[in-house]
């Protein structure tokens, strides 16, 4: 097993995720098998019971695990399945630790951070490494380590220490350290500075680990004096310090990586050269340009609570963002604080009030993500209400299914108090109740939590056809609160579908409006599993209602059939990036795009 360490240095947000992500990315277009570790050093158990304003959103795999956002990028890029053991946290570590102490299993000895921490965090690497996670049998070639967090951060000291052993313990020719460190430009002269990489590579030094790779953020691409310098006082090859400049959408980053010949480097450091080939990217890259050249747009309004950091609907993004290239659309965020729309708002801030309407009103689809808490409830059942009133493409995730429920209950069945026991425990109509299963005691890990299966009970229904005409699906869960199965009866004969169904069909996981273009609500969160590529059912079925081809993309009824098909006016087309007419975008980061709240991301 080859091992690959991203570390971070001057500043945290760098972008160690998306480097570590596209460094397998490359490795594994060469024809090498890659798995991921994730290294954060805080002291939660895992990232579950964290307000997503803390560390983004919480990403959640297969098996259940709640882990950092970090991950969602692993699995979107390298198109694997990881385990809750690929998120390393001090608290997993230290819980563990403590487990044996309390079982006699050190025999006395006086347990201490050095050896049995650092051990304890060599061990684990190992272990998880030889997972398999590409759905191949045996483990992979090249497991790629982050640590979160930047060097010199007291938290991250076992790590570093345990790193610094594992490189000796795993020996030369296995371990490539890459080094991820800003070179900011001051405006006032304009010169890109080296100093604070310098300092970062001395401190990263001092703790017992040398880089043999420096990816170097910055505006703009390394000016090859400022290389030098980087090189002369960091003592690393020049060949070995790599630019990662801004670019308009973070599928450019592989190709930076290529480009600048750092997969060479790396598979030097790892006496791999004569095994790996050269890296097949012509997808990866057919797929970067179509993203770049995308103009027309499709707006979609995402009404939520976080709506102040982007990062906490990440997987949301990505996901809308999959399906807008699949239908060759440059997708616009519109971004809609729920508590915006509430008429206490309209007497507080009218102006705040007609602005959230505005954005909402002049959206192609409307989106409601999941979320927990009463606050900006109403105001998702408003926008809810406008889209199903108004015949505007919708679709609600977990939560968003549950206040689509709602708002039917109450506008259609006339149930006015009708509420779910989350927010309104003494309801007299109770729409979503707590599941049986649930802890009302202990909030970690007893949600709802992995991948569960999802029976269609109506073969012709939407969601059906969107994927593929399947009679189930499996898709990932996290929530405490369902429909009331007492009152799907009621809800059905007003018009409601509820399609599908867990196992024993009292959960429902699906529902449609039928009389709707496009009305869907999901328990499960199908951006989990959406990739590059290969899209989510439901988000391609949004994105293709908003822009008006949604025939097209049921007639072709998986993401992988349109992909190869393209949409041009709801006709096929197979190539668009041909039309020299058509100019780069530019501006975001992710190529996705924002109203006027200066987020881009």
């Amino acid at each position: 097993m080859k091992y690959v360490l991203v570390t971070g240095g001057v500043v945290s947000g760098l972008g160690k995720g998306v480097t570590a992500s596209s460094i397998g990315v490359i490795l594994k277009a060469c024809g090498l098998r890659v798995t991921s570790i994730k290294i954060d050093p805080y002291l939660n158990t895992d990232a579950g019971t964290m307000s997503p304003f803390e560390h983004g959103e919480v990403f959640v795999l297969d098996d259940g695990g709640e882990v950092d956002l970090d991950l969602g990028n692993y699995e979107r890029f390298l198109d694997i399945k990881l385990t809750r053991d690929n998120n390393i946290t001090t608290g997993k570590i230290y819980q563990s630790v403590i487990d044996k102490e309390r079982r006699g299993d050190y025999l006395g000895k006086t347990v201490q951070v050095v050896p049995h921490i650092t051990d304890a965090i060599q061990d684990w690497i190992e272990r998880v490494a030889m997972i398999p996670v590409d759905g191949k049998e045996g483990p992979a070639d090249v497991c790629v380590i982050e640590l979160g967090g930047t060097i010199g951060d007291i938290e991250s000291m076992p790590f570093i220490e345990a790193l610094g052993q594992f490189s000796y313990r795993v020996g030369p020719g296995n371990f490539c350290l890459i080094h991820v460190s800003l070179v900011p430009v001051l405006n006032v002269v304009g010169e890109q500075k080296t100093k604070p990489t310098q300092h970062s590579v001395r401190g990263l030094r001092g703790l017992g680990l040398t880089p043999n790779i420096l990816a170097c953020r910055s505006t703009k691409v390394l000016e090859e004096n400022v290389k030098a310098k980087l090189a002369q006082f960091c003592h690393i090859p020049a060949e070995n310090i790599v630019t990662l400049h801004d670019v308009p959408n973070i599928w450019h980053i592989p190709l930076l990586l290529r480009d600048q010949k750092a997969h060479e480097a790396i598979l030097k450091e790892l006496n791999l050269l004569g095994v790996a080939r050269k890296p097949a990217l012509e997808l990866w890259t057919a797929r970067t340009k179509v993203c770049d050249m995308l103009h027309d747009p499709v707006r979609i309004a995402m009404v939520g609570k976080y709506t102040g950091l982007s990062d906490s609907y990440l997987s949301v993004l990505k996901a809308l963002l999959h399906a807008s290239v699949a239908c060759h659309r440059k997708l616009i965020v519109e971004w809609v604080a729920a508590g915006d729309l509430e008429d206490a708002t309209a007497i507080e801030a009218p102006d705040v009030y007609k602005a959230a309407w505005d954005l909402l009103k002049g959206a192609d689809g409307v989106l409601v993500p999941g979320g927990f808490g009463d606050r900006g409830v109403q105001g998702k059942i408003l926008a809810a209400k406008y889209a199903r009133e108004n015949k505007v493409p919708f679709l609600g995730i977990c939560l968003g299914m549950q206040i689509a429920v709602i708002e039917f209950a109450r506008s259609v069945l006339g149930m006015c108090d009708t509420n779910s026991t989350e927010f309104d425990p003494e309801t007299s109509h109770p729409c979503v109740v707590f599941m049986p299963e649930g802890s009302k005691t202990h909030m970690g890990a007893t949600m709802r939590l992995g991948s569960r299966r999802t029976y269609f009970k109506v073969p012709d229904c939407k969601s059906a056809k969107l994927y593929g005409n399947a009679s189930f699906v499996d898709e990932r869960h996290r929530h405490r609160y369902e429909v009331n199965p007492d009152m799907v009866s009621q809800l059905e004969n007003a018009g409601l579908s509820f399609v599908g169904r867990d196992e024993t069909g009292r959960r429902m996981e699906i529902v449609e409006l039928p009389s709707h273009p496009y009305f869907i609500g999901v328990q499960f969160h199908p951006e989990f599993k959406s990739r590059p590529g290969k899209p989510s059912a439901v988000f391609l079925g949004l994105i293709g209602a908003a822009c008006g081809h949604l025939e097209a993309v049921l007639k072709y009824g998986h993401a992988s059939k349109l992909l190869t098909k393209g949409l041009s006016n709801g006709k096929p087309m197979v190539k668009i990036h041909q039309n020299g007419n058509l100019k780069p975008s530019n501006g975001s980061l992710n190529g996705v795009y924002s109203n006027g709240n200066g987020v881009h991301y």
